[in-house]
């Protein structure tokens, strides 16, 4: 009786865990779009200043780059960095767009950027398995909790003797 009321429980909780995953990638997407936004203004402030002194941004960094002034150089491999991390933010946020409700959950888990999902986790709050995506998770959680349970379960049980 204890091993079933465990193994229920432990499904339920499961449940829980996993009916919360559509809202953090959901709330991590919203995070996502910030990034994009701030990294968007910060590109293009760096492009209006090239522009302005008659180069284009690859000219730009390359300017940068070349400097005797080590500051200048770090500030070419600081904004390249930053432009690549925008590209590769707007990518896996297109890709979110386009994906089925189901599938923007395999989209984040296959290559969430850390640092966004790291802040995501810091301010996380739950919400309710109210769309058919949540349910679904959740549901599967529960299956996935209580057969795992159920398999530990029967690796530990005691078998009779034999005679």
């Amino acid at each position: 009786m204890f091993r079933r009321t465990l193994s229920i429980a432990i499904a339920l909780l499961a449940a829980l865990a996993f009916s919360q995953l559509p809202e953090f990638t959901q709330q991590y997407a919203q995070r996502l779009g910030g990034a994009i936004d701030e990294l968007t203004r910060v590109v293009q402030r760096f492009d209006a200043d090239s522009v302005a002194v008659g180069e284009d941004r690859k000219g730009a960094l390359a300017r940068l780059a070349r400097s005797p002034d080590e500051l200048a150089r770090l500030q070419s491999s600081a904004m390249q960095a930053n432009i690549e991390r925008l590209d590769a933010l707007q990518a896996q946020q297109a890709e979110m767009a386009m994906a089925g409700p189901f599938r923007r959950i395999e989209v984040f888990l296959s290559d969430p950027d850390t640092k966004i999902a790291k802040a995501t986790w810091n301010a996380f709050e739950p919400g309710v398995p109210a769309t058919g995506e949540g349910v679904a998770s959740g549901g599967a959680g529960f299956l996935l909790g209580g057969g795992l349970t159920s398999m530990i379960g029967r690796a530990f049980r005691r078998r009779p003797r034999l005679a």
